[in-house]
């Protein structure tokens, strides 16, 4: 069993200490509030990053390599593109409500001036997974021509921002209506010629399931 040494351990409880604050407070939490939680003295901090920039940029890339791992854990690259989409928002998802801290970061950093940074960061840690996923040959001529990041919110955006939510609210997205939500993130980031294409509705399950409402055959007269 590996034990950690005492300037890794407290390396990692001033960047949780500063994920904590960060959501919960914004921008504005102190790096004295993140020694005082991290269990640091303040210059400590100092001693693993040179300023505030400096550990946001670091959170943010450790966040964003642990989601993009997770997000295509367990896909197999046969499977249709639509299906591979669908395993991937519910793996995002997942993993973030696993631990909503993790989302409510993330959204606060891409609402903030050091959004730049903080990405530009994040792409020298080499190709992104879902990045190198969007550009496979069955996937790259079904997306519609828009920017990388636009077609990253529309598809992924809805599962950063539900787990982020703190009012619970993503509790009630399970089942058919996470199904719908899925489908209609699809049908924004594929071309206009998939938009025309009516998506099942889908059951608990993930499967299709019977349009027609309650005492409705779901016949045309």
């Amino acid at each position: 069993m590996s034990i950690a040494r005492p300037e890794v351990d407290r390396a990692r409880r001033i960047r949780r200490a500063f994920l904590e604050l960060v959501a919960e407070r914004g921008f504005h939490a102190s790096m004295g509030a993140v020694a005082e939680r991290a269990g640091v003295a303040a210059g400590t901090i100092y001693v693993h990053h040179a300023s505030k920039e400096a550990l946001i940029t670091a959170v943010y890339r450790e966040l964003k390599r642990d989601l993009g791992a997770a997000a295509i854990a367990g896909i197999d690259p046969t499977a249709r593109p639509e299906h591979r989409f669908r395993v991937t928002w519910h793996n995002i998802f997942r993993h973030l409500n696993a631990d909503p801290i993790r989302a409510r970061f993330l959204v606060q950093v891409d609402a903030s001036p050091y959004a730049g940074v903080a990405h530009a960061a994040a792409v020298e840690d080499g190709e992104d997974p879902l990045v190198a996923a969007a550009a496979a040959p069955d996937m790259a001529p079904l997306l519609a021509a828009l920017p990388a990041a636009v077609l990253y919110d529309l598809g992924f955006g809805s599962a950063i921002r539900l787990a982020a939510r703190v009012d619970g609210s993503s509790d009630i997205m399970d089942g058919p209506a996470t199904e719908r939500l899925i489908d209609a993130c699809w049908r924004a980031i594929t071309r206009d010629s998939l938009r025309r294409v009516s998506l099942p509705i889908r059951d608990a399950r993930g499967e299709p399931a019977s349009r027609a409402g309650p005492g409705r055959s779901g016949r045309r007269r």
